[in-house]
């Protein structure tokens, strides 16, 4: 049902221009009651939990560090200071919204990495409670919706701006959330800045493994886990497969038709989990999450966008 759902999104996604990710989740969410009772539940599960791991494993597939570099190391260091920066951003003013860490890390961490994938994964490893499911689709719901904002206002702001190519793709790459809409809007300005852009998210896609990696031994360390939850592993299984594809992919040992069968698996799994997300979701429990949510979101996406148009600015 979920593999269903995921192939419906898709469909429409292709002949209506919307993001495929939040069709497959409002298409979930409107088919929940699978998710509650009879013999789909299992079946649900499973996608949203093991599907979602292996989807971010192959995620590693599009990781080229060579193709990289070639954007110079200054470029990749404001990336990767954006990343980071715009986590403490979140953990930092979360509590002026009334939010706690878990909430601030997993929306800062989806604004600062690659939206819905990063959301996903982060949430993998956070401590489970009554509230982890409706976290995870509200963050879903607003970076994917902000995201598709910033793909038809960005590149209005290139222009506004007068950014040239390289620093347009630096702009774009280093602020949208979601690869595909960080690919469509790179496009829609000119060929070196949809490259430029592709490849500067792919350095934010690069920092998930690390970043989940460390966050998980700190969670590990210092967060109480919820009574009958087990702490989280050492180090998560999909982020050893995503960092294997990634060095093999960077070392030229994967063949293309491999690193594109993947990518394409990676895509749809992630598509399949959100879906599968989605239809364990009760959404009038998401929309108690409150406009203080929306508001953090909103205040670290504009983080972000400030943080890397200062940037490009000053080194480009």
């Amino acid at each position: 049902m979920a593999v269903i759902v995921a192939i419906t999104a898709q469909f429409l996604s292709q002949h209506y221009g919307t993001p495929a990710m939040l069709l497959a989740l409002l298409l979930g969410i409107a088919v929940n009651f699978l998710g509650e009772e009879g013999r789909t539940v299992p079946g649900i599960a499973f996608g949203s939990r093991t599907l979602l791991r292996l989807g971010v494993a192959f995620l590693g597939v599009r990781i080229s560090f060579d193709l990289m570099m070639g954007l110079g190391v200054q470029v990749i260091l404001l990336v990767i200071g954006g990343v980071l920066a715009t986590i403490a951003f979140g953990l930092i003013v979360a509590r002026f919204f009334g939010h706690k860490w878990r909430f601030a890390f997993l929306t800062a961490g989806s604004v600062a990495i690659c939206g819905a994938s990063a959301a996903m994964a982060i949430s993998a490893i956070l401590p489970k409670d009554e509230r982890s499911e409706e976290r995870l689709i509200f963050t879903v719901m607003g970076v994917t919706v902000l995201s598709t904002l910033a793909m038809i206002l960005y590149p209005i702001a290139v222009d506004l701006l007068d950014l040239n190519d390289l620093q347009g793709g630096v702009f774009l790459g280093g602020t949208i959330h979601d690869v595909a809409q960080v690919v469509g809007a790179g496009f829609t300005i000119s060929e070196t800045t949809g490259d430029t852009a592709t490849l500067v998210k792919l350095i934010r896609v690069a920092t998930l493994a690390p970043v989940v990696l460390v966050a998980s031994l700190l969670i590990r360390r210092f967060a109480e886990a919820p009574v009958g939850e087990g702490s989280p592993p050492i180090l998560p299984s999909f982020v050893v497969g995503f960092l294997v594809l990634a060095t093999l992919n960077s070392l030229h040992l994967l063949p293309p038709f491999v690193v594109e069968a993947l990518s394409s698996a990676s895509r749809w799994l992630l598509l399949t989990a959100i879906a599968a997300v989605g239809m364990k979701t009760d959404l009038r429990q998401v929309l108690k999450v409150g406009g203080a949510a929306i508001a953090l979101l909103i205040v670290e996406t504009t983080f972000i966008c400030l943080f890397i148009l200062m940037g490009v600015t000053l080194i480009t």
